[in-house]
């Protein structure tokens, strides 16, 4: 039986250092809005041409952005999806997925008994 924890935590860690790695990027639908997230959907880069600044609606400009970084998010949602679909039912979806394993090697560590 611990081996099997062994084995089962041991991909887990592997899944999430390759998550980790994961960078998306998206596009806006104008090309001149560019974000990459990481594997956790979190900002690492925002990369803006200066022909945003042409008009002065900052309202659209900043619906824009977040629209960008949601869909580099969602691209970045998938690409884990596609790497955890090992541990994970077939249905599974980036909507009902939570690709954070913590919690997972945390209850893995207290049933195997902190070994």
């Amino acid at each position: 039986m611990h081996a099997d924890y062994e084995r089962l935590t041991e991909e887990v860690r592997t899944l999430q250092t390759r998550m980790a790695e994961i960078r998306a990027t998206a596009d806006s639908d104008d090309g001149l809005i560019s974000a990459t997230v990481g594997g956790g959907g979190e900002l690492i880069e925002l990369w803006l041409d200066p022909r945003v600044y042409r008009t002065q609606d900052s309202g659209a400009l900043a619906e824009s952005i977040t629209e960008t970084i949601r869909q580099a998010a969602r691209i970045s949602q998938e690409e884990g999806l596609t790497i955890a679909a090992s541990l994970l039912p077939p249905e599974s979806t980036p909507d009902d997925t939570d690709l954070r394993f913590g919690p997972l090697l945390h209850r893995i560590d207290r049933r195997d008994g902190g070994r």
